[in-house]
């Protein structure tokens, strides 16, 4: 079984996080998973370059996962052979005052890359279903009809959201605009060890925030947030891949495949230059190399 297969959930049957592995047998030596990244690295910068040539379909990359998931690094490793011009990231993060005053997805909508472009997402519209799950006193402020007490944030409420966002992502798959969506599984064991680094190394001191000591208090309710929102959001088109997490060489490793994988069944080519246009480039050249221009 390849990995995009393995690691991909449709949402056809019940998933159950605390069955799902956190860490695979690393099997290779290091040496030889660097070399595959490095591979897959070259293989994904070749296909955004025919992806932009063709400017036809924009790719939305999801990342999703808990405080030191490991998402922030996995950019910088496995997007690092990508030109700027063509890819970028963006985090989505408490809502502003004013992407407030809109729906919920507004914000998601101005941050869609174009056609030809890769845009990923670290953080997501998704996190409208899991803070917010979470912690649905922060709804009560937001002005949003019938929502007037805690009452009215229940499942139904929650269940339009997954509506909208599966549909969301339908409309924009028929607009011609890809969303790959990855849940980076951290178990709460690796997530301590991570934490205590940050805390321990002072180049890392910087990445700490008490804030996140809080949340993590409430691992179980996330953990119970994101199991919804993976079983109600995920579907043939659209699938969640559940990426094992504790080991970030392998997390990697795997989301280039699937990316490689993913992008190849896009069949990005470049644009077909005419007979015509070809024989004045070959008129151009030859002006070149005599000095003629």
């Amino acid at each position: 079984m390849n990995t995009e297969s393995r690691y991909r959930y449709t949402g056809e049957a019940p998933v159950d996080l605390s069955k799902i592995a956190t860490r695979v047998d690393r099997g290779p030596e290091q040496a030889v998973i660097t070399n595959a990244l490095t591979a897959n690295v070259a293989t994904l910068s070749d296909l955004q370059t025919r992806l932009y040539a063709q400017r036809e379909t924009g790719v939305i990359i999801i990342l999703q996962g808990m405080d030191t998931a490991g998402k922030d690094g996995l950019i910088r490793h496995v997007f690092s052979g990508l030109n700027p011009s063509g890819t970028s990231v963006v985090s989505f993060k408490q809502p502003t005052h004013l992407q407030l005053d809109h729906d919920f997805l507004w914000r998601v909508n101005q941050e869609l890359p174009r056609r030809g472009e890769i845009r990923i997402f670290n953080r997501s519209q998704y996190e409208d279903v899991l803070i917010s799950r979470v912690h649905p006193e922060m709804l009560l402020g937001q002005h949003l009809p019938g929502v007037n007490s805690l009452a009215d944030v229940g499942d139904k409420f929650f269940d339009r959201r997954y509506h909208d966002l599966r549909h969301f992502e339908t409309y924009l798959r028929h607009q011609g605009f890809v969303t790959i969506k990855f849940f980076l599984h951290l178990s709460r064991e690796e997530q301590t060890r991570r934490f205590e680094r940050r805390i321990e190394i002072a180049s890392k001191n910087w990445k700490f925030s008490p804030s996140d000591m809080r949340e993590r208090a409430f691992w179980a309710d996330y953990q119970d947030a994101y199991t919804k929102m993976l079983a109600n959001t995920a579907t043939k088109k659209e699938p969640w891949y559940i990426i094992p997490a504790d080991d970030k060489g392998v997390a990697r490793l795997l989301v280039s495949n699937i990316l490689v994988k993913r992008l190849q069944n896009i069949h990005p080519t470049y644009p077909t230059v005419s007979a015509e246009v070809k024989e004045q480039l070959k008129t151009t050249l030859h002006q070149l190399k005599k000095g003629e221009l």
